[in-house]
């Protein structure tokens, strides 16, 4: 079986990658940093695939699809993305939308893209990399969570049509706490609360999405958080979602 992987260069993809090509799979792994593709596939051995490319833009989305589309491709895992941290009125816009073209337009083309052959053939997995985030507004990460959200109202939404449909195609979204990655890094913050391993995510992510859980998300303590945000009220979890951004800066 082939998997395409984004943002595989480091963190979450990379360690996914690990995971799959132990497993036996064929890799093709997608970022924008040719050197960590490259460190990578020297790591893997001879079953890996790079390919250096920026699908923030939709037009090489379209282009790396139309590269790999005679492939067949059986597993898709929209990973790649970035945040930005700060006041929305101070944030720098450049940045945030490309981050929007990266963390929905690339989720969103590809996804439709590779559905679509999956549809033809009945059979693939498609999972996309949401956050915990999505469950909740982000004060000082505003859009990050925006799209976030975006990313598992989508794959919900997906996953229902084909439920009706009868299909035999799997779409999830992991929706992660804090994991250490490069994801701080990028975006000038530092975690406020303890990080879970990229590793152990990874491979939770990998089990449940081969079992077809929906929404994915990992660790015990995330799990009731998320489960008690539905609880309270909206302008409370807004202050207290204030405060632990905060943290990140001052941390």
């Amino acid at each position: 079986m082939k998997v395409l992987i984004t943002g595989a260069s480091s963190g979450i993809g990379a360690d996914m990658a690990r995971i799959l090509s132990k497993k036996g799979f064929d890799l093709i792994l997608v970022a924008r940093d040719k050197k960590g593709l490259e460190t990578i596939k020297k790591e893997l051995g001879g079953n890996v695939k790079i390919i250096p490319i920026d699908i923030s833009s939709t037009f090489n989305c379209m282009k790396l699809y139309n590269k790999l589309k005679k492939e067949k491709i059986d597993i898709l895992i929209n990973n790649a993305g970035f945040g930005v941290f700060g006041n929305f009125y101070e944030t720098n816009l450049d940045r945030e939308l490309d981050m929007i073209d990266l963390n929905i337009k690339a989720v969103h083309t590809l996804t439709k893209v590779f559905l679509k052959d999956f549809k033809e053939r009945n059979s693939g997995y498609i999972l996309n990399v949401a956050s915990s985030a999505a469950f909740l507004s982000g004060p000082l990460m505003g859009a990050y969570y925006a799209t976030k959200g975006y990313v598992l109202k989508l794959t919900e939404a997906i996953h229902e049509e084909l439920r009706r449909q009868n299909s035999a195609v799997y779409v999830g979204v992991l929706c992660p706490g804090p994991v250490n990655t490069n994801f701080n890094k990028v975006a000038g913050v530092k975690f406020s609360v303890k990080a879970m391993d990229s590793e152990i995510v990874s491979e939770y992510a990998i089990n449940q999405m081969f079992k077809r859980k929906l929404v994915i998300i990992p660790g015990i303590f995330i799990k009731i958080s998320v489960f008690i945000t539905r609880l309270l009220p909206r302008k409370l979890l807004l202050r207290i979602n204030y405060k632990l951004q905060k943290k990140k800066a001052d941390n």
